[in-house]
């Protein structure tokens, strides 16, 4: 186990998290298992990304904000392969998300607060609105946001609205960088203290 500015990065059943050195791990988070993280990726403070029973895959650019859940379902029998979470490139995944067996594709819109549940896909520049609950299965196309509990359609996405979250992801992308000199300082501080 390895711990350092308070993040566990835990190996489990042979498998030890695989993380780029360019991304961001704050402090608080809980990293378990199977789980690959890629470059420039930022995982917020106290997330916990538990791979167990089965994969979690983070591309490059991604961020997972603050609180967030992210699993995965193990195998059964009519379904061996189980359901891994795959997060593709330059995803926004907000704050308090519930993400569990699912597959985000790149520049895929997770609101805060939010619940992605086994099976759902949601598609390259797709949303899904802060407090909705994306059920077992259901599918998000290209350029749609989904709205409620459970989501369902709500309107085509514009390009000002795809380019706004583009915008986003690179913010974030930003201010890990940031946070992550802050700790980096806030580490060597206490060590020479």
């Amino acid at each position: 186990m390895t711990s350092r500015a308070d993040v566990t990065i835990l190996p489990l059943h042979g498998k030890t998290p695989q993380i780029h050195p360019s991304a961001f791990i704050a402090p608080g988070c809980r990293i378990v298992g199977d789980v690959t993280i890629a470059e420039g990726v930022s995982i917020w403070y106290n997330c916990v990304i538990r791979a167990d029973v089965n994969r979690v895959v983070i591309g490059a650019r991604s961020n997972v904000q603050d609180g967030t859940v992210i699993h995965c379902d193990s195998p059964k029998p009519g379904r061996p392969e189980g359901f891994p979470t795959l997060i593709g490139e330059d995803v926004l995944i907000g704050h308090m998300a519930m993400v569990h067996g699912c597959t985000l594709h790149d520049r895929a819109f997770v609101g805060l607060g939010t619940i992605v549940m086994d099976g759902a896909v949601i598609e390259s520049d797709a949303m899904l609105a802060a407090g909705a609950m994306l059920t077992p299965g259901k599918r998000i196309p290209a350029r749609q946001l989904w709205s409620g509990r459970p989501a369902a359609f709500m309107r085509e996405l514009t390009d000002e609205a795809l380019a706004d979250m583009q915008h986003g992801v690179a913010h974030y992308v930003e201010n890990g960088q940031a946070h992550a000199a802050a700790v980096a300082e806030a580490l060597h501080g206490t060590a020479q203290a």
